[in-house]
């Protein structure tokens, strides 16, 4: 049960289990339909037939990606799930490119698992129960059912649109919002872009396999000024197969461009895995 507990942290932390719900439906139906985040109801919806205005689209919302050397964050993480629910913290270091280690501590300050992910590998330290596991980067796949890799983490930590395919199939404008439908090889994705500055709102990933009913939503907000980029320091992530599961994440302090805060050691008394 403790390493059930503490691998849900993990993954809560790193913002996706994405295991979906409904059956892949038609383009326009997926654009209508209501989910558990966030009603979008589009009628009409016009095909993309320039070339420019998708490259327009395209080029607004690569400018809004954050870029960064470092970046270190402490982020307030609600889990709850149909069989766990738990309150953690988790202190997050990233070089890019190249590691993320995280700690996730518990109510009582508590530090309860360790994580360290480099673009191959994925070490987990538990802490109470004082082993250590070693995995290859497909861990993360097997543990998400998603092709996860450590760049789709690192964004996914940072902000940044995931999954942001190019094949534009339609798109809506609305007084405030710019809706954007793309068809990749695995997701469909509806995302949602602020239309005065092309931040994003809100990410909807379905399975393009009707096979795997895959969804999953995530809201981002409280965005704030950040190295001459714009940082959502709340996102909620809803995702639902069999069952539904609620992220909350509120970052409660960061910074980029600074030396690593967190390091990551291998006690030598520890249980190998």
């Amino acid at each position: 049960m403790r390493k059930l507990i503490y691998i849900s942290g993990l993954l809560s932390i790193i913002l996706f289990a994405c295991r979906p719900v409904r059956k892949v439906q038609t383009i326009k139906a997926a654009i209508a339909q209501k989910d558990t985040t966030v009603t979008v109801k589009i009628k009409d919806v016009p095909t993309v037939d320039s070339a420019a205005l998708v490259k327009d689209i395209l080029s607004k919302v690569a400018t809004k990606k954050i870029d960064f050397n470092t970046f270190n964050g402490k982020i307030k993480v609600d889990y709850e799930g149909q069989e766990v629910s738990q309150h953690v913290t988790a202190y997050v270091s990233i070089r890019k490119d190249s590691i993320i280690l995280i700690q996730v501590k518990g109510m009582l300050g508590i530090v309860g698992m360790q994580v360290k992910v480099t673009r191959d590998s994925v070490v987990l330290v538990n802490k109470v129960d004082k082993w250590i596991e070693k995995r290859t980067i497909s861990y993360l796949q097997d543990a998400v059912q998603i092709p996860f890799d450590f760049f789709t983490l690192q964004d996914l930590i940072i902000g940044n649109p995931i999954f942001l395919d190019s094949n534009v199939v339609s798109y809506k404008s609305l007084p405030n919002q710019l809706l954007v439908l793309l068809n990749g090889n695995i997701f469909k994705h509806l995302i949602s872009l602020d239309k005065n500055d092309y931040k994003v709102l809100h990410s909807k990933l379905d399975d393009i396999d009707a096979l795997r009913n895959r969804t999953c939503d995530i809201t981002y907000s409280d965005y704030m000024p950040a190295n001459n980029y714009q940082f959502s320091l709340t996102r909620k992530i809803s995702v639902a197969e069999k069952s539904k599961l609620d992220i909350n994440l509120e970052y409660k302090d960061f910074s980029f461009n600074e030396p690593l805060k967190y390091n990551f050691m291998l006690p030598k008394n520890y249980k190998r895995r």
